[in-house]
């Protein structure tokens, strides 16, 4: 059995290579995702809400969901003991979410499992290749801000 980490001899282009890295990185984060009963949006949420308090519009911006999508998404997270809203200090009639301990140790645990799936994901590269395929990245992400809106 060949190895699954083994680089193919035939580069993809640039749209199929982001394409494809886009479909693992989403199929490594669904398993993970499975093992402990979240979906890829309630992962991204937890990811969000790991070091910051957002409002409810925040979340809803940061995630590109509608009011009702984020009060159900949150509705659920809060029955399940992850999140709680807590009062904004800066709208008197609003809320921030913010993670629960339970939240917090299922994030920790999460993190690692996905941190340990992607670094051995990007075990075929070298040191160097990996600083560049982050820095590259993370440029990519930056520029891309304006289109997230």
């Amino acid at each position: 059995m060949t190895n699954p980490f083994t680089p193919s001899p035939h580069e993809l282009p640039l749209v199929d290579s982001m394409v494809q890295f886009s479909f693992l990185i989403h199929n490594a984060l669904n398993k993970i995702g499975a093992q402990h009963d979240l979906s890829i949006i309630q992962i991204r949420l937890l990811g969000i809400l790991r070091d910051r308090e957002p409002s409810m519009q925040q979340l809803a911006q940061h995630l590109g969901l509608d009011k009702s999508s984020i009060t159900g998404l949150i509705d659920r997270a809060q029955r399940r003991g992850l999140v709680e809203r807590v009062a904004s200090p800066t709208d008197k009639r609003g809320f921030n979410v913010r993670l629960t301990s339970d939240g917090m140790r299922l994030i920790e645990e999460g993190e690692a499992m996905i941190e340990q799936q992607l670094t051995d994901m990007a075990a075929v590269l070298t040191e160097d290749q990996r600083k560049q395929f982050a820095s590259l990245a993370t440029a990519m992400i930056y520029a891309a801000q304006p289109y997230l809106r």
